[in-house]
């Protein structure tokens, strides 16, 4: 699909903030306002950040509409629509169309651990269903399988609108491996901030990061300076803020960036069950790494 735009730079994986277990709307378009004047290639409602897993579908499809509503434009917006239900995913990918959002984010089916066949049919079953460009994510860590690069290569040969990979499987290795794999115009996303410079330096273009909620504008620095072949810059923005892409993972997300989030005023630190507000001991060791920032 040569008409779909462009998925290089800065995504950010939003958090839904919550207020007394409802969607706090107020907290959300504020979120969305500072990505927007961040410079922020696009967002991405409802991933695993968005905490996906405990949101309704009537509040997923709340979340995706709003940000559409609010963004009015002004950067792309990526809606996670993935399932471990084929059905589910085609449905939640549909109603994401017609809401308005610019492409979607499909998370490699977690628990059934369907096999690369499996693969295959869910999610060019999802591509047919839609007119969106689609963007896979592989995150083995908790999904319990990997999208093979084979099978990213096959999705990419045989689906016109299947043009992405956000790739969490800490491996530089598998980035090597998908941009041999792959046509030029496929794109890789790092899903993982810490690993966003040595994987744009194979050939990503970008990343989907949890770091740009707190920080967006300079994530967006880093990023294209990185882009631009400025990697002395980009190393340098990576080593300034790396200790913070560590400490955001110290619980399961999106538990840190919550508490970093609220730390910086911008909304409460709820998360819902089963997450639950981190323990002492990491706290501390985030607010630590906050206070360099003057947070």
């Amino acid at each position: 699909m040569s008409n779909h735009p462009s998925f290089h730079g800065t995504f950010t994986a939003l958090v839904t903030p919550f207020r007394n277990d409802k969607i706090d709307e107020e907290a959300f378009v504020k979120l969305l306002e500072k990505q927007v004047a961040g410079g922020v290639s696009g967002v991405v409602p409802v991933g695993t950040t968005g905490e996906s897993p405990t949101l309704s579908t009537e509040e997923h499809l709340q979340v995706i509409e709003r940000t559409v509503s609010v963004v009015n434009k002004r950067t792309l917006v990526i809606a996670g629509t993935g399932s471990n239900s084929t059905v589910e995913a085609v449905h939640l990918t549909q109603e994401a169309e017609k809401a308005g959002a610019d492409a979607v984010l499909l998370v490699a089916p977690y628990y059934n651990k369907p096999s690369q066949a499996g693969l295959i049919a869910h999610f060019s079953k999802v591509a047919d269903s839609t007119c969106l460009p689609i963007i896979l994510y592989s995150i083995p860590g908790r999904c319990g399988i990997e999208i093979s690069v084979p099978t990213v290569a096959k999705l990419a040969e045989t689906k016109s609108n299947i043009v992405a990979i956000k790739e969490a499987g800490g491996s530089a290795e598998r980035v090597n491996q998908l941009r041999q794999a792959v046509p030029d115009s496929f794109t890789i996303l790092s899903g993982d901030d810490g690993l966003t410079l040595p994987f744009m330096s194979l050939g990503a273009k970008g990343v989907i990061s949890v770091a740009s909620n707190l920080f967006p504008a300079e994530i967006v620095s880093m990023v294209n300076a990185a882009l631009a072949g400025d990697f002395v810059k980009a190393e340098a923005l990576h080593r300034k803020y790396a200790g913070l892409f560590r400490d955001l993972f110290i619980e399961p997300n999106p538990v840190p960036i919550k508490t970093a989030l609220a730390k910086a005023g911008l909304m409460t630190e709820e998360v819902r069950l089963p997450l639950v507000a981190m323990q002492p001991a990491t706290r501390q060791r985030l607010e630590k790494t906050l206070a360099a920032f003057g947070i």
